[in-house]
């Protein structure tokens, strides 16, 4: 199972142990309420071992609060849709990100990520700004000991958004981009304007290797996301992948084309 995403956990778990602590209860005695072994308890206390959201919600069985602990890990942490994808995503050897229409998280500047969210009517100012921050720390991947190759393809268009004062923050957004690509293990090519039509239209997509060699694969769309791992499921995305990067440019000709970008949007 995923597990949650720091500093989140951390509160969290604190939580759950003063809870238990004031019910009287063991590890050992929690442990069997939530259906876990106490040294599994003993281990996420002590921060050796990841919290899930099924031990949140084993937490919750234990100590009959109503469900408690899940709601904190949903409304504090990622979306619950996408927890699968980050677990996948943090421990990636490879990753595979098509975008026609926006910049992939892990490559979003602050401002750019903040102006993406705020087109969601429903979150607070408060929740936009709790997950640009979890957008913000998920990139610390590309600048880890060990980080992934990271394979971007994505469309002009989503480079040429303009209107409300977007201007200066794509300008931003693509200065990073250049930045990135700056990097051995980071990879962004662009598909031009007048491609046509082709497979990418109907989605975003991405894909993640394991470093036991295996492939998953996430699908976003207006409600949330699904993590793919059936093997079909897989190929199917990976053909896709093939085909929208024999549309893109190569990786020179598409920095050329950011910068081009870049000037287009005027200075930062």
């Amino acid at each position: 199972m995923p597990d949650m995403p720091n500093p989140v956990a951390a509160f969290i778990v604190g939580e759950i142990r003063r809870a238990r602590g004031a019910a009287g209860m063991t590890q050992e005695a929690f442990g069997r309420g939530a259906g876990f072994s106490a040294s599994h308890v003993s281990a996420v206390e002590g921060g050796t071992r990841a919290l899930t959201l099924d031990f949140a919600r084993g937490a919750d069985r234990a100590l009959s609060n109503g469900g408690l602990f899940e709601r904190l890990a949903m409304k504090l942490g990622a979306p619950s849709w996408f927890l699968p994808w980050l677990d996948a995503e943090r421990g990636a050897t490879q990753l595979r990100y098509f975008e026609p229409n926006l910049i992939p998280g892990l490559l979003q500047v602050e401002h750019y990520a903040r102006a993406v969210l705020r087109t969601l009517d429903s979150l607070t100012d408060d929740e936009v700004e709790q997950r640009v921050k979890a957008r913000v720390d998920r990139q610390t991947i590309l600048t880890g000991e060990r980080p992934p190759q990271l394979v971007a393809v994505l469309d002009e268009t989503a480079l040429r958004h303009t209107g409300d004062g977007l201007g200066g923050i794509m300008a931003q957004q693509v200065a990073h981009l250049i930045a990135l690509t700056e990097l051995p293990h980071v990879h962004v090519h662009v598909i031009p304007l007048g491609s046509g039509l082709h497979v990418g239209l109907s989605g975003p997509f991405a894909l993640a290797r394991s470093r036991e060699g295996v492939w998953v694969g996430h699908l976003e769309n207006q409600l949330g996301g699904d993590v793919i791992d059936k093997d079909d499921e897989v190929a199917s995305l990976q053909a896709r992948w093939e085909s929208v990067r024999n549309e893109a440019l190569p990786r020179r000709q598409s920095v050329d084309l950011l910068k081009e970008v870049e000037s287009h949007h005027g200075p930062q």
